[in-house]
């Protein structure tokens, strides 16, 4: 289990631009043979590179777990094709795209966006097989955006109450911390890949919250 870092395109925000669960990190064309050689090493997974309707910024618009992969109704064939190689995949019909914004997951449950439609907790229960609960996080609904959820732990934005970190908590049914990513950044999935198996997180990352993440995430 290691974590080391890494930058997408040259920004620090490698989790809007990636996604992983415990069998596959997503990420966009363009990535160089030698990092996806690096994710794939660090993670234990293998890489899937596409676009998602048509964008870089896979990790806004998918979420997951080891069960399947969520994806917009604005996925294009051949994206759901190449997907498909890798995972099971369902559409979410849903007017909300950016799944991985509002979506916060593990293989053991879930926690959405409390204004989310119904389609997408319902996908959560059927796709995912595990149950779905409202939640916040530092009194802002974008669960997905402000933490990260493996098999081990959850790290959450810093700045998320105690009533929050219950909720999630056992949701999850893992144990969360707090931090923050790439020097101060909130939004903790913006900075970091990760699974039960290792994590990448972006280069701007300190010496505090690396430890913070290596600590939360048993690794």
């Amino acid at each position: 289990m290691t974590v080391i870092p890494a930058d997408v395109f040259g920004s620090p925000n490698i989790g809007v631009y990636c996604f992983s669960t415990e069998d596959v990190v997503i990420v966009p064309p363009g990535l160089t043979n030698r990092k996806m050689e690096q994710f794939e090493q660090a993670l234990g997974v293998n890489v899937c590179k596409t676009t998602i309707a048509g964008s870089t910024l896979v990790g806004a618009l998918v979420s997951g777990n080891s069960k399947a992969l969520l994806v917009p109704s604005t996925i294009r064939d051949y994206e759901y094709e190449r997907l498909r190689e890798f995972s099971k995949v369902d559409i979410v019909d849903s007017r909300w795209t950016a799944l991985g914004n509002v979506i916060l997951t593990n293989d053991f449950g879930a926690v959405v966006h409390p204004d989310a439609p119904k389609e997408i907790a319902e996908a959560v229960d059927a796709e995912l097989g595990v149950k779905c609960m409202p939640g916040k996080i530092a009194t802002l609904p974008f669960v997905g955006a402000l933490g990260i959820a493996t098999n081990r732990g959850a790290i959450l934005s810093a700045g998320t109450v105690k009533e929050e970190q219950f909720v999630i908590d056992s949701a999850l049914r893992v144990e969360s911390k707090l931090s923050t990513i790439n020097g101060g950044v909130p939004f903790i999935r913006s900075g970091i890949l990760a699974n039960s198996k290792g994590a990448v997180v972006g280069p701007l990352t300190r010496g505090a919250e690396l430890m913070q993440i290596s600590i939360a995430l048993g690794l």
